[in-house]
Order: C-alpha cells, then structure tokens, then sequence
C-alpha cells in the first residue's frame, strides 16, 4: 500500500485520501443489531448501544492505527463518518450521541492526529446541524457532503455560523432535486448560488450534494461543471 501512494505521489498531482475502511459507530450498530432493533437500544438500553459501540471501536481503533502507521504520513486527505442525520433532524437524540458516540468517534480521530497531518473531513448525509459543534470539538476539518436541502442546512446559514471553524466538502447542488427535475438553466443559478454561499474566506471544496445519480440528465451535468468552473474563481 505505502508503494502505491508513494507511486501515486511521484506520478500524479493529485491529493492522496485515505478512505475509511466501513462505516462509522452508529452505522455498525445497524448492521449488528439490525435497524429497528438499533434505535429500539437507544431508546430502551444505553448499556448494550455502549457494549455495541466499544466492540466496534475496538477493531476500528485497530484498523486506523495499522492504516495510518502505514501511509498517514503521505497522505492529504482521512475521510471518516456516520449515520447522524435524517431529512428533517438528527437520527437520534443528540444528548445520545455526545454521551455514547462523539467520545468514541474522538478516539478514532485522534489515532489520525497521531500519525497524520492530513485534514479530516466528515461524511453524514442530511441535517446534522445540531452535531456540528460537536464534529468541530473532536477535530473534524470539514463536513461532507452538505445536504443543502435538509432542515437547517442552508448554505448562508451554515457558513455564517460554522464557516470560521470548519470546512463544507459539497453542497454545489442537490442530485435528488435540481439536477434531476431542473433545467440547465436552473442548475446553474443553484451552483452560482451555493458557491457565492460557501466559497468567500475559503474552506469550500466545491462538489455535488453526494453523488450524482442515474436520473441526471447529461446537459445538466454540464452545466454543472461548467458553471463551476464560471463561478469558482477566488
């Protein structure tokens, strides 16, 4: 692995990222216990969603220490993150998550910190604003993918009052909605709109709301590309 980001490096001009190996804590929750059961724990049994978690941070903090001794050094980019976020709130109690989840999530970040200088950024879909500040405190750079659309996650707003602390990795535009319903013209305008949102000051990385999907026509595509790169001049 080290050969081939070094290759990489030497070859290339791009920024290596070191992706995360699964999902995040709450994401293996799902899997071990099942969805229904999951969330029936949290409400009903703190005791076994933490017995679940620290099994699951056991081999994650295993995973990362053996990745990052190995290439942390070399890389930019760590992508880490989790399930927090439906489209109307967080999945859970947000009490519950900084009780049981952010201070595991810590420990994973800080094997990162250990042996990287690479920026984290975070990857939860939709609205996670209220885990924000807490994202910021256990040392997350940027968040990703921004889901604009999601309650409390308009652009203006989140770069007035998170843009001085963290980065938003997304954002450029909805797949789900104007790039699959609108025209070109309109996808353009939301582009102009969410890098005129995020890009002043800096800290924007400038990408669709995650990934573009089938539905997506090809002219719309290009006009997001191309108004990209009309608007996304500092």
């Amino acid at each position: 692995m080290r050969a081939e980001v070094q290759r990489l490096l030497k070859e290339t001009d791009k920024a290596i990222v070191a992706h995360a190996p699964t999902g995040g804590i709450v994401e293996h929750s799902y899997w071990l216990r099942g969805v229904n059961d999951a969330y029936l724990d949290m409400a009903a049994d703190e005791s076994l969603v933490e017995l679940v978690a620290d099994r699951v941070v056991e081999w994650l903090e295993a995973w990362w220490t053996r990745y990052m001794r190995e290439i942390g050094d070399l890389v930019q980019v760590v992508q880490m993150g989790d399930d927090l976020g439906g489209q109307d709130g967080p999945l859970f109690s947000p009490a519950l998550y900084r009780k049981i989840f952010k201070p595991r999530e810590a420990r994973l970040i800080r094997i990162v910190r250990q042996h990287s200088q690479a920026k984290i950024y975070f990857h939860s879909c939709g609205a996670i604003r209220e885990y924000i500040p807490d994202l910021i405190e256990i040392g997350v750079d940027a968040l990703n993918p921004v889901q604009v659309h999601a309650r409390g996650m308009d652009s203006a707003s989140l770069k007035k009052d998170f843009g001085r602390e963290v980065g938003f990795w997304g954002g450029g535009a909805d797949p789900t909605r104007i790039m699959s319903l609108g025209t070109p013209q309109e996808v353009r305008r939301e582009v102009k709109r969410r890098i005129a949102d995020f890009a002043p000051g800096g800290g924007f990385v400038f990408a669709s709301v995650h990934n573009i999907q089938s539905d997506v026509r090809p002219e719309n595509v290009v006009a997001f590309f191309d108004a990209a790169l009309e608007f996304g001049k500092y």
